[in-house]
């Protein structure tokens, strides 16, 4: 991975886009397997054609579930930084997301990216918070609009040759942030208060002309789905309770057989939306091991985004564990998230909500 050094230099001298990750790798990904279709007859590959499923032109390319608005079908979805200090909760509006990121920064604290496929359904959310590099190299591989309030300014180099179309709190791009009221009222913290109007999103988009439709590169599922009536166990261990020890604070998950999802929770105590107080569930959770260190005396990380072969993970759904491997395009921002078995081949997900930790090796239990 090129070090951070070496990067900013290069930011400097060049107006090109670039990979934040170099080009090392540490073990080639196996070859993937074919299939043998000799002998298959005409006859065969007709009834293989008529069983496919016709996916619902609503499909919400990020949980697979038919459910997108008209106007946001073949449309980008919107990322959005979410505060997760423990004197930060609870938030609001992160019960409709449809993938949340989970990683840690400074001091081992945890922050969220939720990710919302509908961008003309997007709630008001709180608290927002600043960006770490790290989590814009995943959000590109969803050709996501990104939401932030501040930055590393160390980074901004990197984030200008990512070209993001960027909504940032601290010049409150299109009018959409604001303190809430009620939370200085109540004693929050400034820091803690800061919201984005999503409700508000399209219309200013559209008023920007801003490019909604997807890149053909990224209009694709975000995962390899199980059909849609489908609800299939991992490959792998029963698993009814999850606990990810990110350092400086705990998530876990016990799974609720009648939703057929794991509910969240922080320290202890179940992770709430503020606006529902609905308990966050997942129809599947992703675990990804990888390379985490501090780059510098703030306490900033160095996050290995792309992963590679040599990296595990789990995916834990509908009861049961499976153990993958996880990779991105290490050239590629916008390439999009694989995950195999150990044999190479891409495996298949339910469809739902889902959950992706991305943190140190070595520090999940599974039950």
């Amino acid at each position: 991975m090129m070090n951070w050094k070496k990067f900013m230099v290069v930011a400097m001298a060049s107006v090109m886009t670039f990979s934040f990750a170099g080009c090392q790798k540490k073990e080639t990904e196996p070859k993937q397997k074919t299939e043998n279709v000799t002998g298959t007859t005409d006859n065969e590959k007709e009834k293989e054609e008529e069983v496919k499923e016709e996916i619902p032109a609503n499909e919400n390319l990020l949980t697979g579930v038919a459910d997108l608005s008209d106007g946001a079908i073949g449309k980008r979805p919107v990322a959005v930084m979410v505060n997760n200090h423990e004197a930060a909760r609870p938030q609001y509006g992160i019960a409709e997301a449809d993938i949340i990121y989970e990683i840690p920064v400074e001091g081992d604290l945890t922050r969220l990216m939720a990710i919302y496929g509908d961008y003309t359904a997007v709630p008001q959310i709180c608290p927002v918070r600043s960006c770490r590099y790290y989590f814009p190299a995943f959000s590109q591989g969803y050709d996501a609009f990104y939401v932030n309030w501040g930055i590393d300014d160390s980074i901004a180099d990197y984030l200008e040759a990512l070209n993001l179309d960027q909504y940032d709190g601290i010049n409150n791009a299109g009018g959409l942030f604001g303190r809430d009221e009620n939370r200085l009222a109540a004693g929050y913290s400034l820091e803690h208060t800061g919201y984005f109007d999503g409700t508000r999103f399209a219309s200013v988009v559209q008023a920007e002309g801003k490019r909604t439709d997807l890149t053909e590169e990224t209009k694709r599922e975000a995962f390899q789905f199980n059909g849609l009536n489908e609800q299939v166990k991992p490959e792998g261990s029963d698993c009814t309770t999850v606990n990810i020890n990110f350092g400086a604070s705990n998530t876990s998950f016990t799974y609720d057989e009648a939703s057929k999802t794991y509910l969240k929770s922080m320290n202890g105590t179940p992770h709430i939306d503020g606006n529902t107080n609905a308990q966050l569930g997942f129809t599947n959770v992703f675990v990804l091991e990888t390379s985490i260190s501090v780059r510098d005396e703030v306490g900033h990380k160095e996050v290995d985004w792309d992963g590679d072969w040599s990296y595990a993970g789990y995916y834990i759904s509908n009861g049961g564990v499976q153990k993958i491997h996880w990779m991105k395009d290490p050239n590629n921002e916008s390439s999009r998230l694989r995950f195999v078995d150990d044999n190479g081949n891409e495996i298949k997900v339910n469809r739902g909500k889902s959950y992706i930790a991305v943190n140190y090796a070595g520090q999940t239990q599974f039950q």
